[in-house]
């Protein structure tokens, strides 16, 4: 099959052809021609207004909760949302039923992948219970890219460090979600002034930094690699770029939707914006962006939790965590800020997460494998049912006309094209 596409600008600062508008020609998965002008007949031509191409964007942490929950998502469900909202590869969490502990696990994910590329996110501790070690090193000889209990960050500091020293041994990363549950167990969002109006239980910010802070100090003493994903407080930005500037092998992502909203989202007792880590302050939100913009923050994390109808809608206080953010990520990021650059966001979702996990980096030049996302940062779309691919709805930006539009993907010789 070939793809033509015409005056496209390319975002791809690795690139020769960084910020020029070319035509790209692939031609059975490959990148054949890139020139000012190309003719030719194709089976697919792209030829829109302000269309731009990157290398396929990378998620570092979503929830595709199959096997075990399909009801809310399945591995189809989730590569389909994936492929629509741009994304070429996919990491997954261990939160699954069976958990991803075993070779067995691995392997199913990854034999799932099509057009997107799943990659497994092995489980630190047998079975999520964060007593004893899984087996680390067959998942990696198997395929997990990295090692977490997902949304259940572990607790046992012995544990985690002694998971630390263990994947230094070939080169492994351990991905936290920064949360002291001892603390934030009972609460239903950020502690503050807004909690105790509505008479809400709260988590506090405390919560995440305590966590965050036993985090660093095992890294300090293992000298291994953490990544911190999640992070949601002004405090949590300043250790991570204080632990940056000691040398320290650590890195950090966001959510799209901490970037985006604050806990007064909550004020109507909305459970969309029922998230973990909460929602925080509005000076929370500013330093992410801060921490965004001055690269302490490497990359964008999902954290793409589908949440079933009956999960959501119920009272707050009995409302599952999570939102789904994949297909919607290019217009949440454009509304959160318009101070930070395009080539920026592009990066945090390219090169810079697959670095984190020790992923080659696709190259956007002639004679390479095509490994692309198209799309059009002013152009508008629906995102409805109709629109929707995935098997949940729990979206605050449901039945709205969002800005930022991607176009499709092409990635394993196989191209997708939204609507």
């Amino acid at each position: 099959m070939q793809v033509l596409l015409k005056k496209v600008t390319i975002i791809a600062p690795e690139s020769k052809y960084h910020l020029k508008k070319k035509d790209i020609l692939i031609n059975k998965g490959l990148i054949e021609k890139i020139a000012d002008s190309i003719t030719t007949k194709s089976d697919i031509t792209i030829d829109q207004k302000n269309t731009m191409v990157s290398i396929g964007w990378f998620d570092l942490f979503a929830d595709f909760c199959d096997p075990g929950y399909e009801q809310k998502e399945t591995l189809e469900s989730g590569i389909a949302s994936a492929a629509s909202g741009g994304y070429t590869d996919v990491c997954l969490v261990p939160n699954t039923n069976p958990v991803t502990a075993s070779k067995a696990q691995v392997e199913y994910i990854r034999n799932k992948s099509s057009i997107v590329n799943l990659h497994p996110i092995g489980a630190i501790s047998k079975n999520l219970e964060g007593k004893d070690l899984s087996e680390m090193y067959d998942m990696t000889l198997s395929g997990a890219v990295a090692f977490s209990d997902g949304k259940k960050p572990v607790q046992h500091s012995g544990l985690l460090m002694k998971a630390m020293q263990y994947v230094k041994t070939f080169n492994g990363v351990i991905i936290e979600i920064p949360e002291d549950t001892s603390i934030s167990k009972v609460g239903l969002m950020h502690e503050g002034p807004l909690s105790t109006q509505l008479g809400i239980q709260g988590k506090p910010a405390i919560a995440e930094t305590i966590h965050l802070n036993r985090d660093i100090e095992l890294l300090q003493y293992t000298d291994s690699h953490l990544h911190v994903t999640g992070i949601s407080t002004k405090k949590s930005v300043e250790m991570v770029r204080q632990a940056k500037k000691q040398g320290l092998n650590i890195s950090c992502s966001v959510t799209p939707y901490h970037l985006l909203y604050t806990d007064q989202s909550l004020s109507t007792y909305n459970s969309l914006y029922k998230v973990n880590p909460p929602l925080r302050t509005e000076e929370d939100r500013k330093a992410l962006l801060k921490g965004v913009e001055d690269g302490t923050i490497d990359c964008i994390a999902s954290h793409h939790f589908p949440q079933d109808w009956d999960a959501k809608t119920v009272e707050f206080e009995y409302a599952k965590n999570g939102m789904i953010t994949l297909q919607t990520m290019l217009p949440m990021l454009l509304q959160a800020s318009d101070k930070i650059s395009l080539e920026r966001w592009i990066s945090m979702l390219t090169d810079h997460p697959r670095r984190i996990v020790n992923q080659s980096q696709p190259i956007l030049a002639e004679g390479e494998i095509a490994c692309l996302t198209l799309f059009n940062p002013t152009a508008t779309w629906e995102y409805n049912a109709a629109s929707n691919k995935s098997l949940s709805a729990n979206s605050p930006l449901w039945n709205q006309t969002l800005k930022g539009k991607v176009l499709g993907i092409l990635n394993n010789k196989q191209v997708h094209i939204n609507e």
